[in-house]
């Protein structure tokens, strides 16, 4: 299957955690960073996700928010630091592409966020993610 998700981070689920309709999932990314989602139970029982499990965090671009400085006193658990890599902007939007260890993320953000904030090549971000937001993929079965 194909996807329009361009952010797919290849990582192993630590831990798996069941509430009674969510489950929380924290996965070790291929670089070494730690990522949460948030999915339903259901969900982590059909995909037979499990302690060891190799899966690929999904995050959509839209869903990505960037921040210049180190974030303190927020419930956003996922905080990648990375580097901006390039900066496409529009009429409206930008896109931000940002190397985190292992991969790369996309940001869609305003281009008056990407202006205000002085984004461009070299800079140092860090890329929040709320746990809600990332969905997880394992390979076919």
């Amino acid at each position: 299957m194909s996807l329009s998700i361009r952010n797919q981070l290849p990582g192993t689920v630590l831990t798996l955690t069941a509430g009674e309709v969510m489950s929380t999932v924290t996965v070790r990314l291929s670089g070494g960073q730690t990522l949460t989602a948030a999915i339903t139970v259901e969900a982590a029982d059909d995909l037979g996700i499990t302690v060891g499990s190799a899966v690929r965090a999904l995050v959509k671009s839209t869903e990505v928010a960037l921040a210049t400085g180190a974030v303190d006193g927020l419930s956003i658990r996922n905080q990648l630091p990375g580097i901006v890599v390039d900066v496409a902007t529009g009429g409206a939007m930008a896109g931000v592409k940002v190397a985190v260890a292992g991969g790369e993320l996309t940001a869609a953000i305003t281009k008056d966020a990407a202006a205000d904030l002085g984004l461009a090549a070299g800079s140092e971000v860090t890329a929040l993610i709320k746990s809600t937001e990332v969905a997880l993929a394992v390979a076919d079965r």
